[in-house]
């Protein structure tokens, strides 16, 4: 634990920039796909939605949103300690993910130009969107004194490559989980202004709306190719994609949860509520959700919460690293267990439950 009566230390590439967090399984990915396949998608069976949705972006309600107000202009010196540390992770975290989105987006709609207009469009506005958001967070990093070098994490970040599907899949999974955690934080901090530490969090209830539309702009994407939606793969590989989306989360916020309590948020109260919501809205388009209110759902994630707290301790140790990986086995068996019962549960088919979800 930081001492909450000094500045905690960040590792730094040079003064005042700091150094990537190292990339672990619960850390933002970077994404690349086959641009060649993306660009050969028939999407005219939705397109007139698509281009309701590419109408909106073109207005720009945000364009005006993103412009820092007096109050950031003063000492952030008495967020120290453990708090600060949290709150510059969080940032960074933040930024990171959204950097992310803009350099897929950016590169989707420059190798989709010429081919696919109206997806090529779609990702432009949207990397325009993205630009601001990981632009923002990375000048509030700058009030404590750090920023990120975003041409750096470009070169020297590993890609995760997806098939455009899965690439569907996981972005609109973020997109709509981003809307919820932004909207939840916003109106927990709206009813609680005492505990609103950082002024960036007046900018959640417009920003989230950015957050919203681009995964609805994935919605009529995956609407306009059935065979991402309609067949058993694609009920297994949405049921896997919502587990992972949901399980990272989890385990990220839980194991900052002092985060979330400087917010006044109880981050396992949060995150359940954000679940809730990210699953039913996923339910308006994905053909399976996840049975998410089964007595053993959260019970399983809380497992895996204890074992990465385990985990942590073992690293912590000074025991000898080959005894460590030994030490590890049984809660990474332990965590891969829970996971695979989540999997296997069975989920909600929309259409047995359409009314209630849609």
């Amino acid at each position: 634990m930081v001492d909450s009566l000094k500045k905690p230390e960040f590792q730094e590439i040079r003064p005042g920039v700091k150094a990537p967090a190292k990339e672990t399984i619960l850390t933002p990915r970077f994404y690349t796909t086959d641009f060649d396949e993306m660009a050969a998608m028939d999407i005219s069976v939705n397109e007139d939605e698509l281009q309701a949705i590419i109408a909106e972006f073109r207005a720009d309600y945000n364009r005006h949103h993103f412009v820092r107000d007096d109050e950031f202009e003063q000492s952030w010196e008495h967020i120290d300690g453990e708090t600060r540390q949290m709150f510059v992770e969080f940032l960074e975290r933040s930024c990171t993910a959204e950097f992310s989105g803009f350099l897929l987006y950016k590169e989707l709609s420059r190798k989709l130009k010429g081919k696919n207009p109206v997806l090529a469009e779609g990702f432009e506005l949207m990397s325009r969107d993205e630009a601001r958001h990981a632009g923002f967070l990375n000048k509030a990093m700058s009030d404590f004194n750090l920023s990120l070098d975003l041409g750096f994490l470009t070169q020297h970040r590993k890609y995760t490559f997806f098939k455009p599907k899965f690439i569907f899949y996981a972005t609109y999974l973020s997109e709509k989980i981003g809307y919820w955690r932004y909207i939840t934080i916003y109106r927990h901090l709206e009813s609680h202004p005492e505990d609103r530490i950082y002024p960036i969090f007046r900018f959640f209830e417009n920003w989230c709306q950015d957050e919203n539309r681009h995964g609805d702009f994935f919605d009529a994407v995956m609407r306009a190719q059935p065979s991402i939606l309609n067949d058993w793969k694609a009920r297994l590989w949405c049921r896997f994609f919502l587990l992972s989306v949901f399980a990272t989360m989890f385990l990220n916020d839980i194991q900052r949860s002092g985060f979330y309590a400087s917010l006044g948020l109880d981050a396992r109260e949060y995150d359940i509520h954000v679940i809730r919501k990210t699953n039913e809205t996923a339910g308006r388009v994905f053909p399976v959700i996840l049975n998410v209110d089964h007595p053993e759902f959260f019970a399983a994630l809380d497992q895996c919460t204890r074992n990465n707290e385990k985990l942590s301790a073992i690293v912590a140790s000074k025991t000898p690293k080959v005894l460590q990986f030994f030490q590890k086995l049984p809660f990474y068996a332990s965590t891969t267990w829970q996971l695979v019962r989540l999997y296997f549960m069975k989920p909600l088919r929309i259409d047995e439950v359409q009314p209630a979800v849609r």
